[in-house]
């Protein structure tokens, strides 16, 4: 997996700069986090959030796809983390409330743990 260029990262981070997003380094690519919970990752300069059974039908009628990469020859998907439409990096006020979104089912996962 390539790694996130510092120029979207930091694309990224200003828009979500109303949520104080914690940017982290992961493997090759880096986690955005808030209140101790991962909401949001950015890899190959793309802008995945995180998923719940509630949001998940707003990403795929959206048309994106989970976060998916090869390993050993083979596809591996997490469907807990989907593309962020690419229209949505040019409504910033509409990119916060679906990053609010992530945040909210970040910290239902970690609730259930």
């Amino acid at each position: 997996m390539a790694s996130v260029t510092r120029q979207y990262q930091d694309f990224i981070l200003d828009l979500l700069s109303p949520l104080e997003p914690l940017p982290r380094r992961m493997f090759s690519g880096v986690g955005l986090f808030s209140g101790g919970v991962m909401f949001g990752l950015l890899v190959r300069d793309t802008f995945y959030l995180r998923v719940s059974d509630a949001t998940r039908a707003q990403f795929e009628s959206a048309g994106s796809l989970p976060f998916s990469y090869n390993r050993a020859g083979r596809m591996v998907s997490l469907a807990a983390y989907y593309e962020v439409p690419e229209g949505l990096l040019d409504q910033p006020e509409e990119l916060l409330q679906w990053a609010r979104g992530a945040i909210a089912a970040a910290r239902e996962v970690k609730r259930r743990r």
